[in-house]
């Protein structure tokens, strides 16, 4: 059954993240902060360079991700244009931040990507090919960080029962490595994939008369979906999947690197590459929380965790800040963007992300 993001789903995601985020800073500034003086105080002392930067950081959600997009997706659609996956990264992921375990991302890329011209298989393989990508890169980023000596600081502070953040920081990183091995084999055997997903098709055609009626158009579309696949086993293929993982640092830059960027816009000065190791065991954690966008359990963990190198009155601020760079600004520009289609009447009142069928 496909899975209907109407306008009304995605507005009350909308209200849920803002209703929630809110939340969870008032809770931070009340067990975290001083009182509301000092967090307006702090406010009134801030680096705006650094704030500048922070909105360069927050764009990456368009920029980065769009054009990793567009490396995997012109290869299986020649010709497609960097802007309108651009447009589809950017709203993958306010789509992602308004739904619980990001489940709205892949459904509103897709459907983005139709909007641009292409095809519905072509657009979910590039879909899936990003998640590979991000995977790839998490499960590669975390043991060089960990080669290379960084986050030891975070061995030295305990959670529960002996268990340390850099513990935790390593069972995350075991999670992506076992999803980066079962991708792999995807893309190794995608025979097996195609065959699996024929398989399941077989079973639903016999539960479900609407699948029935459609099942060879359905089935078209798997074997197109198999041949983009078997493309990017090409030694082109997979130098774009290689792009791909590549640009997935840039795509990301606003979770890996809003941590640090908030500290300089306080003023906070500490070390680059344990600050960047543990927004990426937030980013860990964060990756499949069940809240829309994971309102409230991010602003309670980052102050959690962040409490190690910022003081209690400068929490609150900080975690506002940091909210801002990794989810609020593309919140923002994203419903703006989409209330303006809705005005232009470019999506229909309870218009389907994931298309019913394919154009061709």
């Amino acid at each position: 059954m496909a899975l209907a993001l109407t306008p009304r789903l995605l507005r009350r995601g909308l209200e849920l993240f803002a209703v929630i985020s809110l939340i969870g800073v008032g809770v931070v500034l009340v067990f975290f902060g001083e009182n509301l003086e000092t967090f307006v105080s702090t406010l009134g002392h801030l680096r705006w360079g650094w704030l500048v930067l922070g909105l360069g950081l927050a764009s990456m959600d368009w920029v980065g991700g769009g054009t990793r997009l567009w490396v995997v997706a012109r290869h299986v659609h020649p010709g497609v244009r960097w802007r309108a996956m651009v447009i589809a990264g950017g709203m993958s992921a306010w789509a992602a931040y308004l739904t619980p375990f990001q489940t709205g991302a892949g459904p509103t890329m897709m459907w983005a990507m139709r909007r641009a011209g292409v095809r519905l298989p072509e657009a979910m393989t590039s879909t899936f090919m990003t998640f590979v990508a991000t995977v790839a890169f998490f499960a590669l980023a975390g043991p060089l960080a960990i080669y290379l000596g960084a986050g030891k600081s975070l061995a030295e502070h305990n959670v529960v029962l002996g268990i340390t953040y850099y513990d935790l920081f390593r069972t995350s990183l075991t999670i992506f490595g076992v999803l980066g091995v079962l991708m792999l084999v995807a893309m190794v055997f995608p025979v097996w994939l195609r065959d699996a997903v024929h398989w399941l098709a077989t079973r639903l055609e016999r539960r479900n008369a609407r699948v029935a009626a459609r099942i060879d158009h359905l089935r078209e579309g798997i074997d197109r979906a198999h041949e983009c696949l078997v493309a990017f086993g090409s030694p082109k293929g997979w130098l774009a999947l290689f792009w791909a993982v590549l640009l997935s640092g840039p795509s990301h830059a606003n979770k890996l690197l809003a941590g640090y960027v908030a500290l300089r816009t306080l003023g906070l000065h500490t070390n680059f590459v344990d600050i960047l190791l543990l927004q990426t065991f937030i980013t860990f954690l964060l990756y499949f929380a069940p809240t829309p966008g994971s309102s409230g359990l991010a602003e309670l963990l980052s102050a959690a965790v962040m409490n190690i190198y910022v003081q209690s009155p400068e929490l609150p601020a900080y975690t506002l800040i940091w909210r801002f760079i990794n989810s609020y600004a593309t919140v923002i520009a994203g419903s703006l963007l989409f209330w303006h289609w809705l005005k232009r009447g470019l999506v229909g009142s309870e218009e389907p992300v994931v298309a019913e069928r394919s154009d061709g």
